[in-house]
């Protein structure tokens, strides 16, 4: 469905997207995760045709997206971050005006609008106006809006952002079913755990390269060495974390107390071989574990520095 090859981008000095690859098949729901700046919004934003790429190849179906706009824009629903909606307008005259830009009008424009309004739970507020509607409702309008021409791709960058845990919860319910209906999504969302339990597959992305891609599974599977190391040390601290500095594995450090906490992504060779240097270093080490993580550790795990946190 959609192939993206080295796909660059840079704003001055600062480079956005460095030659991306990214390959998501049809029907896939795929959670795009990454830190702010990482490159989600930029890749998302060439992806609709709305940003010029500098370098790269992005085929969505057999659309060249970088030089078809009219093809890509009868493939694409685009939900931005953030959206403008006519507030002296009722719910229905909203969505009938985006149906009309699509050459839909009449009796076919309301008939589809209020199918689209029922598919996001929003038929009852057909004849509210639009400024009347939360903050959530206003979400799920926007979305209807971006069914209008039956796209085969949805685009939406934070579509849970600063919705209440309620409007979440309906919001993730609607994907789901847009999703069993065919339809490929690509979502960013900076909520881990929604992603988790909602996605078919998920994408990390850090200073505009993707770092890896799968299922949920596969990524903490992929990544269980990465889990933190927790280590109890009672004399040579100093001279210890000196060692996990100087360690190429060791991503970052965090102390408390007696324990320091390690992001590692080293296999079991290479962490019996750690604390054999720690004790060749006369360093006494009480305890020496790899932790059980989640989703969110993974995430800081392999996006982390080497910065000491106490």
């Amino acid at each position: 469905m959609i192939e993206i090859k080295k796909l660059y981008k840079h704003y001055g000095d600062f480079v956005a997207l460095n030659n991306l690859d990214l390959s998501i098949g049809k029907g896939e729901l795929f959670g795009f995760v990454g830190p702010n700046g990482a490159g989600k919004t930029t890749t998302m934003r060439i992806l609709s045709g709305l940003l010029k790429a500098d370098g790269g190849e992005v085929y969505i179906g057999e659309v060249n997206a970088l030089e078809d706009n009219q093809a890509l824009k009868k493939k694409i629903g685009y939900m931005p971050d953030f959206f403008g909606v006519y507030d002296n307008l009722k719910a229905i005259e909203y969505m009938e005006f985006y149906a009309s830009i699509y050459g839909i009008t009449g009796k076919k424009a309301r008939k589809l609008c209020m199918e689209l309004m029922e598919l996001v739970n929003l038929s009852d507020k057909a004849e509210f106006y639009v400024d009347s509607l939360s903050r959530g409702m206003k979400q799920r309008l926007c979305l209807a809006r971006s069914l209008v021409h039956n796209p085969d791709l949805l685009i939406l960058d934070e579509p849970a952002s600063g919705l209440d845990p309620r409007a979440r919860f309906e919001m993730k319910g609607i994907l789901k079913n847009l999703n069993d209906m065919g339809k490929t999504i690509i979502i960013s969302s900076h909520i881990l755990s929604e992603l988790a339990e909602m996605c078919t597959t998920i994408g990390i992305i850090e200073k505009g390269s993707m770092i890896t891609k799968g299922t949920v599974d596969e990524i903490m599977s992929r990544l269980v060495s990465s889990n933190p190391i927790k280590v109890q040390i009672i004399e040579n601290k100093e001279e210890a974390v000196k060692i996990f500095k100087e360690e190429p594995l060791v991503k970052n450090i965090s102390i408390d107390g007696d324990y320091i906490s390690l992001g590692f992504t080293g296999e079991q060779d290479d962490e019996a071989e750690l604390l054999a240097k720690l004790i060749r270093n006369n360093i006494k080490v009480v305890s020496f574990v790899r932790e059980s993580g989640n989703l969110e550790e993974v995430f800081m795990m392999i996006t982390g520095n080497k910065e000491v946190l106490n």
